[in-house]
C-alpha cells in the first residue's frame, strides 16, 4: 500500500512539473518573455566556421567576403572595404576555371583532411566555449544529408550525395561536444538561385524546404545555438518565424538550452531574438540584451587566398578586440576558414593558440563576467573620430584606441569587467612599471589588488577618489602573459562622478561678446558644460566663490 501511495505521489509530482512547463505562443510578447539561457552570456568567446563550396576557389578581392564568390561572379557586383570595378571575381573565375560553373565545385569539395576531433582540440586550446558551423550558406549547399537540398536543386547538393560523402555536421557536433563545448549551427534563410526561392513561390520554399531543414538540424543534432542569416529582406510573416520559435522553445529537446540570434527576418535585428548581433563594427552596441560581435581573423569569413599576412589581425589586436567586447557586455564570435579539404590554415591555428595562451592566465577576467559601472578608462585627449570608419575593418582597429593612437587622441588605458561575486578586473593594454591610476575607485578595509599570473605583491594606495597602483619592474621571462595584463581588484567600490549643475545666464555686451554666467547649485539643473559650446576663446572669471563666469567669443 505504501508503495502505491509513493508511486502516486511521484506521478502527481511529475504531472505537476509537466503542467508547469512553459508553452510559448507564436507572438512576440510570449516569445520575448522567454529567459535567455545563462550559458551564452557567460561564454564570451566562440569560433565561427565558414566552410563550403566557396572554399574551393577561396578567392575574392581584399576587403570582400570570399564566401560570396558565386554572387560576385554571377552579378558582377562587389561591396566591401575598397574600390572595385565589380567584375573582378567573374574575370578571375573565367581565367581560373574556364567554362566550369559554381555547381562543379561540389565534386571538388572533398574534405579529405577533415578531422573534426583535431578541430575540437584546437578550439578547446583556444579557450573558446562554443563553436558555430555554417551548415548551409547562401548557395544552398548543405553540409549534412539534406534530402531537400538535392531534391529541390535537381542535382546532388549536400555533402553526402556529392563531394565528401560524409555527414560533416554530424561529425562536427559529436567532436565539439566531446570536448565539452557548446554546438552552434549557422543556417542561411535565403538561397541565391534555389528553384523555389522566388518571390512568387516563397510559401512553398518555407513550407517544403526551409522548415524541414531547420527542424531536421534541431532534431538530429540538438544544437545549443541557432545562428540565422541572409533573410533576403523577407518579413517574419513570410518565414513564419514566430511559429518556428514557438515550436523550438516549447516542444523540442533543446528548448531549455538553445539560443537564437536576431537575423531571421527583416525588421528583427536588434529587436527580437535571444541575443543581438553586430558585424565588423567599430561602434558600441549598448543594450541590456546579450549580444555578440562576429568578425574574421582576416577581412573575409570564408578562406580568401588573396589575403596576405598584413590582412590578418595580430594576436594583440584579437586579444584587445575580445577584451573590448567583453567589457561592453558582449561575446566575440571569431571567424576562421578551413580550406576545401578541411585544413585550418596554420596562421589561423597560431592566432587561436595565442588567444588560448592568454585566456589560460586571464580567463577569470573574461568568462562568467558582466559589465562593470564603467567599461573603459580613458586617458586624456580628444575622443573625436574613434567611432568613425568603414563597415569592414580589421580587428587591429582596436590598436588605434589603445596603443597606437593618432596625435592628440585619447586611448582606452584600461578595460573593466566584474565577476559574479563582485571582483573587479582592470585589463591593461600596456605593461609599464611605475604608477598607474585607477580612476573613481574606492578601496575598503578588505581591498586586495594583484595581477593575474604574477607572483609579486603589488603596492597601492588610495589617493582621493582614485587608487594608485605601483606596477613593479618585471624582468624578462617574468611577465605572466603577452598582449594585455589584468589587475584583480577585490572588495572595491565605484565612486560615482558628481554632476555639476547651475543657472545659465547669457549677457550680450556692447562689444557683442556674450558674457556667460553659471551659478552653481541652481535647482534648474543646467549642465555646466553648456557654457563652452561654440566657444573659440574661454576665460574663467572668479565670482566670489559662489559661481563663475566666462568671457566667450563665438
Amino acid at each position: 500500500m505504501k508503495k502505491v501511495i509513493s508511486l502516486s505521489i511521484m506521478l502527481a509530482f511529475v504531472l505537476m512539473m509537466k503542467a508547469q512547463e512553459k508553452v510559448y505562443q507564436p507572438t512576440w510578447e510570449s516569445l520575448d518573455s522567454r529567459p535567455v539561457p545563462s550559458w551564452f552570456g557567460n561564454a564570451k568567446f566562440g569560433i565561427f566556421i565558414h566552410w563550403g563550396l566557396y572554399s574551393v576557389p577561396a578567392w575574392s578581392p581584399k576587403g570582400t567576403y570570399a564566401e560570396w564568390y558565386k554572387h560576385w561572379a554571377d552579378k558582377k557586383d562587389l561591396f566591401g572595404n575598397g574600390d572595385f570595378k565589380g567584375d573582378e571575381v567573374y574575370e578571375y573565375h573565367k581565367k581560373m576555371y574556364g567554362e566550369k560553373s559554381y555547381a562543379d565545385f561540389a565534386a571538388m569539395f572533398k574534405a579529405l583532411d577533415y578531422n573534426p576531433v583535431q578541430w575540437a582540440e584546437l578550439f578547446e586550446k583556444a579557450g573558446a566555449k562554443y563553436v558555430v558551423l555554417t551548415t548551409k550558406h547562401h548557395d544552398g549547399y548543405a553540409l549534412w544529408p539534406s534530402k531537400e537540398a538535392s531534391r529541390d536543386f535537381g542535382r546532388p547538393w549536400n555533402s553526402m550525395d556529392i563531394g565528401p560523402g560524409r555527414d560533416l555536421v554530424g561529425e562536427f557536433t559529436e567532436a565539439v561536444r566531446g570536448k565539452g563545448l557548446r554546438v552552434g549551427l549557422y543556417y542561411s534563410m535565403i538561397e541565391w538561385d534555389s528553384p523555389l526561392c522566388m518571390r512568387g513561390r516563397m510559401d512553398c520554399y518555407v513550407k517544403e524546404h526551409l522548415f524541414p531543414q531547420c527542424k531536421e538540424l534541431v532534431t538530429n543534432y540538438k544544437p545549443d545555438l541557432l545562428w540565422s542569416d541572409g533573410n533576403g529582406g523577407y518579413s517574419e510573416d513570410t518565414y513564419k518565424i514566430k511559429d518556428f520559435l514557438a515550436w523550438l522553445y516549447s516542444t523540442t529537446d533543446v528548448k531549455d538550452k538553445v539560443v537564437v540570434n536576431d537575423r531571421w527576418a527583416k525588421g528583427m535585428k536588434h529587436v527580437h531574438g535571444d541575443f543581438f548581433t553586430s558585424e565588423y563594427s567599430t561602434s558600441d552596441l549598448d543594450v541590456e540584451k546579450p549580444w555578440e560581435e562576429c568578425r574574421g581573423i582576416g577581412f573575409s569569413f570564408g578562406l580568401n587566398r588573396n589575403e596576405d599576412i598584413e590582412d590578418y589581425s595580430s594576436p594583440k589586436g584579437l586579444v584587445l578586440t575580445l577584451t573590448n567586447i567583453v567589457a561592453r557586455g558582449g561575446n566575440l564570435l571569431l571567424g576562421i576558414a578551413p580550406d576545401a579539404n578541411g585544413k585550418i590554415p596554420p596562421v589561423m591555428q597560431e592566432r587561436l593558440l595565442q588567444m588560448g595562451k592568454w585566456l589560460a592566465v586571464n580567463g577569470e577576467a573574461i568568462y562568467d563576467t558582466h559589465k562593470w559601472r564603467e567599461s573603459f578608462q580613458w586617458s586624456a585627449g580628444a575622443r573625436e573620430g574613434l567611432k568613425k570608419g568603414k563597415y569592414y575593418v580589421s580587428g587591429d582597429a582596436i590598436l588605434a584606441q589603445t596603443v597606437c593612437p593618432e596625435k592628440g587622441q585619447a586611448v582606452k588605458e584600461a578595460f573593466f569587467t566584474q565577476s559574479a561575486k563582485g571582483d573587479v578586473y582592470a585589463i591593461l593594454p600596456v605593461l609599464k612599471s611605475g604608477k598607474f591610476v585607477l580612476k573613481n575607485i574606492q578601496s575598503t578595509n578588505n581591498t586586495r589588488i594583484s595581477m593575474l599570473g604574477l607572483n609579486k605583491t603589488l603596492l597601492w594606495k588610495q589617493k582621493g577618489k582614485n587608487i594608485e597602483v605601483t606596477i613593479p619592474v618585471i624582468e624578462y621571462g617574468e611577465a605572466p602573459c603577452d598582449y594585455a595584463w589584468t589587475l584583480k581588484l577585490e572588495n572595491v567600490k565605484y565612486v560615482a562622478m558628481k554632476k555639476v549643475t547651475g543657472l545659465l545666464i547669457i549677457v550680450v555686451t556692447k562689444s557683442r561678446i556674450p558674457v556667460i554666467y553659471v551659478t552653481l547649485g541652481n535647482p534648474l539643473h543646467v549642465p555646466i558644460w553648456l557654457m563652452v559650446q561654440g566657444c573659440r576663446r574661454l576665460r574663467l572669471l572668479p565670482q566670489g566663490g559662489r559661481g563663475m563666469s566666462t568671457n566667450c567669443a563665438f
